[in-house]
């Protein structure tokens, strides 16, 4: 494969893969390593990824497992929590509330197990089908339902809890 042609199957689907590795690994300089590490390796492959069916899927997957690689490395301790991407023209209190409604998304987001939070990010964030995230994650359709009707009941409960603190 040539580059041209690589540059016309990766490209498009280039983003998705930082942002599943910035919701892994939280850094976006991390994500931003991540996914020029995982470029990297399917330009490697490149000779071959032709007889590949589904590149996107196989590049999702090899992206998520760098990443929980990446964190389970002794680097990992040095990943720090950064959000600065979530900025809006509102008033002082509307940024507050909205910022901290973040946090304390990604901090319930965090808590959830890994399969909840990998089905989440794949289905709500990237818009995936349960058949490219069964292919993903080697999950049945009725276990990647479950599993995200799980992270959203968590999700929900946690912020409702939060918000309604000292209420009632």
């Amino acid at each position: 494969m040539k580059q041209a042609e690589f540059l016309n199957v990766v490209m498009p689907f280039k983003d998705k893969l930082f942002r599943l590795a910035k919701r892994l690994l939280v850094s976006t300089e991390e994500a931003e390593d991540a996914t020029q590490e995982i470029l990297l390796k399917l330009w490697s492959k490149n000779q071959v990824m032709d007889s590949y069916n589904n590149v996107e899927a196989f590049a999702m997957t090899m992206t998520k497992n760098f990443c929980l690689d990446r964190l389970k490395s002794k680097q990992a301790g040095n990943l720090t929590l950064v959000h600065s991407n979530y900025t809006d023209h509102r008033s002082l209190q509307s940024e507050v509330e909205a910022k901290d409604s973040v946090e304390w998304v990604a901090k319930i987001l965090d808590e959830l197990p890994e399969q909840q939070k990998m089905v989440l990010q794949l289905r709500d964030v990237e818009e995936y089908d349960f058949d490219e995230i069964g292919t993903l994650l080697d999950m049945q359709p009725t276990a990647i339902r479950v599993a995200l009707s799980r992270a959203r009941k968590t999700v929900r409960e946690k912020l409702i809890q939060k918000h309604s603190y000292g209420i009632g």
